[in-house]
């Protein structure tokens, strides 16, 4: 089957998986802004979601596009490295603006993989996956919270500014790879001629730019009221 065997079929996978998660990416981060305003309305959301049925569905779907994605691209550099030495996605007119990103993309998505790991461990294991092992309050700084107080462990974790740098460095890095992959995506789906491959280039821009810069938003805001 061309769609999984051809290099052009992979390409089309990776981007529409990459897409997706772009969305959850948004969706992820206007959840978050959430709490800077209220901490309540958070923890309401945190709740709705939680080990619900629906939640754990949408997570095995995202789970799923994350896994493909990650595979695919994997697949496409050694492919590519075999191919082309260097060149990590095989595309016929780059904008310069976007040729460090491209030529350190798989980098770049270790970097986003590795905080994402750290991620999971501080938040989805200790909230979600808690509640699925029937857990319904976790310890957390030496005292005992529930597992959809999502507020309260925001608060612990973006208090110690270790964390804090390091999850900025993760927006960078995450920002690097979405204005490419976002560019890239839509290229390879077709959607590339003449009169939009700039503005593609823009969208895909505004697109990781406002997700990271609310990401860094949350982070920040909650470690200076850490600071009050």
């Amino acid at each position: 089957m061309w769609l999984l065997n051809s290099s052009i079929g992979k390409k089309l996978i990776m981007s529409i998986s990459g897409l997706f998660l772009v969305l959850f990416l948004l969706f992820h981060m206007a959840m978050n802004v959430t709490a800077v305003f209220s901490e309540d309305a958070y923890n309401m959301i945190c709740s709705l979601l939680g080990s619900n049925w629906y939640a754990v569905a949408g997570t095995l779907v995202l789970a799923a596009g994350f896994i493909v994605h990650i595979c695919y691209s994997i697949l496409l550099t050694l492919q590519n490295r075999k191919a082309r030495g260097s060149d990590r996605y095989a595309v016929n007119s780059r904008p310069k603006t976007v040729e460090w990103s491209s030529q350190n993309m798989f980098v770049l998505g270790l970097i986003v993989v590795g905080f994402l790991l750290l991620h999971f461990a501080q938040f989805w294991y200790k909230m979600m996956f808690a509640e699925l092992m029937g857990h319904h309050q976790i310890e957390l700084g030496g005292a005992m919270v529930s597992t959809q107080a999502g507020a309260q462990f925001i608060k612990y974790y973006f208090s110690n500014v270790v964390i804090v740098v390091l999850y900025l460095i993760w927006y960078v890095a995450l920002w690097f790879h979405l204005t490419h992959g976002f560019w890239s995506a839509i290229q390879t789906i077709g959607w590339n001629n003449t009169i939009w491959l700039k503005r593609w280039q823009v969208i895909g821009n505004i697109f990781a730019t406002v997700i990271c810069l609310g990401f860094a938003f949350v982070t920040i805001a909650f470690y200076l009221k850490s600071l009050l």
